[in-house]
């Protein structure tokens, strides 16, 4: 049935989203089963839609969720599912069914049978809000719910930091598991492997997006994900991955030597993506944008880097060719990146310098929970600087 719903949460969310809505009708479908025969699943065949996630935490497939508003003092939450079948539940496992056991779970007191919802819609108030209008749909009946949803999640509440906490601590006890493992003559996937493994024995539910693990020239390429090559000694070695947990997703990368020791070279280029990071950390407050972030991490390298990358200093886009960050949450690049920062949003800061012809590649991204006076790290359980990966790689 999936993990436990935190139902005032939900119920909160539900009730912030009918006071905006005022009056009307939001009717949100939730996620379907993909086919194994065909879609070629690389992980779990069923994953929840975000928005009828972040409205009831329920994972279970083909149901309906319908909230109508006819007046702040007269709202109403009904949840449609589709009645359990037994003989299929031998191949799917128990589902939830329109009962008493959902009510409980879901903490939503109006439950139904799904065939009963073309009659609830028919007398339900316009407009009706859904995040899944088609081209052809008959727009005055159905407005766009997602902007509004979108507005909502970009701040985070307890519940949702909560989850991100938690996905945050099973990415960096990947990371460590990887950085204890690597040799050189490794291949990318070997690394992969005791990484996911570690997210996995965490708990972790899948990963958050396809790991990134890029040695010597694939360190260089931003999305790398192919994981083949075979490590030499002297790569520097990024890896870019991260666990999913209660549908919520970390972002975490870390850049260490296969050998276990940084070259002085390799340390220099390291050292200057780290002070960037840690200058837009020192300038993270709310009312702050990730436009004026960018713009301190770049003015740092600039005014840093010297002669390390050549004529250019290294805060030029053929070195530094990304932006530094975005929000995190459902999606591992969440809504919000436009917004100026307030307590509650969660984000990442990721500067780097790829170096080409050199082979040479550093990123370093950890994800920041915005607070009332400044911002905390999340993902500092992952060594950081170049000591710290030295020590932990040494085993001392």
């Amino acid at each position: 049935m999936g993990r436990p719903v935190d139902i005032t949460a939900t119920a909160a969310r539900r009730r912030a989203l009918m006071r905006r809505i005022g009056r009307g009708a939001v009717l949100i479908p939730a996620g379907h089963e993909r086919n194994v025969e065909t879609d070629y699943i690389q992980d779990n065949d069923f994953r929840q839609d975000n928005t009828f996630y972040y409205f009831t935490e329920l994972e279970t497939q083909d149901a309906f969720l319908l909230m109508t508003a006819r007046g702040p003092d007269s709202i109403e939450t009904v949840l449609f599912l589709a009645p359990r079948v037994p003989s299929q539940e031998r191949w799917t496992g128990l589902r939830l069914g329109p009962d008493s056991v959902a009510v409980r779970l879901s903490g939503i007191a109006k439950v139904l049978p799904i065939d009963s919802l073309e009659a609830r819609l028919r007398v339900a108030p316009e407009p009706v809000y859904t995040p899944h209008v088609q081209s052809g749909t008959d727009v005055v009946r159905h407005n766009d719910l997602k902007p509004i949803v979108d507005s909502m999640r970009v701040v985070k509440d307890a519940d949702e930091v909560a989850r991100l906490r938690r996905a945050v601590d099973i990415s960096v006890a990947g990371h460590v598991a990887a950085m204890r493992a690597a040799r050189p003559g490794m291949y990318e996937y070997q690394l992969e492997a005791v990484l996911e493994e570690g997210f996995r024995s965490n708990g972790a539910d899948r990963v958050g997006y396809p790991s990134i693990v890029g040695s010597g020239p694939n360190s260089t390429t931003l999305h790398y994900d192919v994981n083949r090559r075979r490590t030499e000694d002297g790569d520097l070695v990024v890896i870019d991955a991260a666990a999913e947990w209660g549908q919520y997703t970390a972002d975490v990368t870390r850049t260490f030597p296969i050998n276990g020791k940084f070259t002085p070279r390799q340390k220099a280029i390291y050292d200057l993506v780290l002070g960037a990071q840690q200058a837009a950390f020192d300038s993270l407050r709310p009312g702050v944008t990730m436009r004026q972030l960018d713009g301190i991490a770049r003015r740092y390298m600039q005014q840093h880097s010297g002669t390390l990358c050549g004529q250019k200093t290294c805060d030029d886009r053929e070195y530094f060719n990304h932006g530094l960050g975005h929000p995190i949450g459902m999606d591992v690049h969440d809504v919000g990146i436009s917004r100026p920062l307030e307590p509650g949003m969660v984000v990442t800061l990721e500067p780097g310098i790829y170096l080409q012809a050199e082979k040479l590649g550093v990123r370093i991204e950890d994800d920041v929970l915005v607070t009332a006076k400044g911002a905390e790290w999340l993902s500092a359980g992952a060594p950081r600087t170049t000591d710290a990966i030295e020590k932990l790689m040494s085993g001392r």
